[in-house]
Formats: C-alpha cells, structure tokens, sequence
C-alpha cells in the first residue's frame, strides 16, 4: 500500500467519523423542537378571508429586523379564538369592511428577542416611527416591552380593520425615512386599514383605544372594532387599540415557545 493510498483511507475515515457525529445531532436537533398542542390552528384554515400582514416576520417593526422564531408569516392561535375571530369577520364584511392581523401566537423566543433589543440602548434605529417620545430606557417601566406576553399563550392576537375593497399595502424598504406613528395618516407609513389615530405598535399614549385625544372618524373606527369582538368573547387591553385576547383562554397561564410555522402545528393534527 502505498503513502498517499494510507493517507486517502485515513481522511476519508476521519470525515466518516465526523458525519456521523454531526447527523445524530442534527436529527436530535429537529425532534426537540417544540410542537403546538393540537387545538392549536392556523387562521386561514378557519377563515381564509381575513387579511394577514405579520409584522414580526418583516423587518417593518419597532425592532427593524425579523424577530426570532416566525419562520413564516401566518397567523396561528387556539382554535376558540380563531372561530370567535371567525363570526366577528362575518359580521364585518355585511358591513363592508375585514379583520386585518398584524400579530397572533407569538413564540416566547420571540419575547425574549424584545427583551434583547429593548437592553441594548445603542440600537435606536426604528425610533423615528415607533417610540419617538419615548426614551428607550424607559420601555420597561413605561409597560412597553415585558419579559412575557399574553401572545405566547395562543388566544391573543394583534388587529385591524380594512375598508372593502381592500387596497394593497405597500411593502416596506429598509432604510426609509421614518414618520412619527402618531402622524396624520396621509403622512405615517402607508396601510391599507381605517384611520385608527396611529399606527399599529404605536408606544405613545395616543395608542390607548379610549384616549381622549382621539375623536371623530378614528374613535368611531376604534369602537367599531372593539364592540364587534368584544361582541364574541375578546377583552382589549386598554393601552393597545389593536390588542385583543380570547377569553375564557385554554391555557391562562401557559406560554408556549413552539415557532410560527405550519411545521409546528403537523404533527398537532
């Protein structure tokens, strides 16, 4: 056998020996993935007609950057939020309008990168739009950011309204120029729903649905959401016009990490 015959078996069995390291891991890897239970739902297959525009999958969010855990832009919660999401629609398009949601099941990896981004006091680079009288060192106090988020539990979702027919939504380009979200609307980025007072995940006191500041065509559109699912069993939170949370929940008091995809929910059905 000659040298260079000894050396090729000798690599060749060393790169063996390191696939079949890797491979178990990676195998193990993928089985340890959490799942979602399985009255876990994607919205779509409970009511394909609501619009769906997931912030936390784009970069168009207070962060500027798609955040852990949303592998794909889909709206998933427990199947009791998403059927009372369901009538609520119902009674929304016989009055010429659809339910539009930003956020649903949120996984608590992707809290935890809140958590990371609201520490880190040098990154300010959505504050234009999202926090522009907020100091960043304040978002805990202040409410804003919290280390769990009723998301995570499943029966609570982030939501709009859009006028029928429903224009489309320009997408965002990293980098723009930032308005206030609390500009008139003609000004703040441009979204295909009713004139709420501010955009959505606006951290600014304005963003409370009974602010009095608010008047007009926008509380009129704030409490047509709001009667309408209130309605069918969801409590808002009141710093948040677009925050609502099925209640009674199924798991009050469970936060689940399992990401957003339709993977996550397989084997759940």
């Amino acid at each position: 056998m000659t040298r260079l015959t000894t050396v090729t078996r000798a690599l060749i069995t060393a790169l063996a020996g390191l696939l079949a390291a890797i491979a178990p891991s990676a195998t193990a890897q993928s089985r340890t993935e959490p799942q979602a239970p399985k009255d876990f739902v994607a919205l779509r297959s409970v009511d394909p007609t609501i619009i769906q525009e997931m912030r936390y999958f784009t970069p168009h969010n207070f962060v500027g950057e798609r955040i852990d855990g949303y592998l794909q832009p889909m709206c998933v919660l427990t199947r009791p939020a998403a059927e009372a999401l369901h009538q609520a629609q119902r009674k929304l398009l016989r009055q010429g309008y659809t339910l539009k949601v930003y956020d649903c099941y949120r996984p608590q990896r992707a809290v935890d990168h809140f958590v990371r981004w609201a520490r880190d006091l040098d990154d300010q680079a959505m504050k234009g739009e999202f926090y522009p009288n907020v100091d960043k060192s304040r978002l805990f106090a202040d409410g804003y950011i919290a280390e769990k988020s009723g998301h995570s539990r499943g029966s609570t979702l982030d939501v709009t309204l859009v006028r029928l027919p429903a224009k489309p939504t320009r997408p965002y380009r990293p980098g723009e120029p930032l308005v206030p979200c609390f500009a008139p609307e003609n000004e703040r980025f441009p979204d295909n729903s009713v004139d709420m007072g501010t955009g959505f995940d606006c951290f600014d006191t304005l963003s409370h649905t009974l602010d009095p500041r608010i008047q007009g065509e926008q509380r009129a559109n704030r409490a047509l959401l709001k009667s309408t699912l209130e309605g069918l069993g969801f409590v808002n939170l009141p710093e948040e016009w677009w925050h609502y949370t099925y209640k009674p929940e199924p798991y009050p008091d469970t936060y689940f990490d399992f990401p957003v995809s339709r993977k996550s929910l397989t084997s759940a059905h």
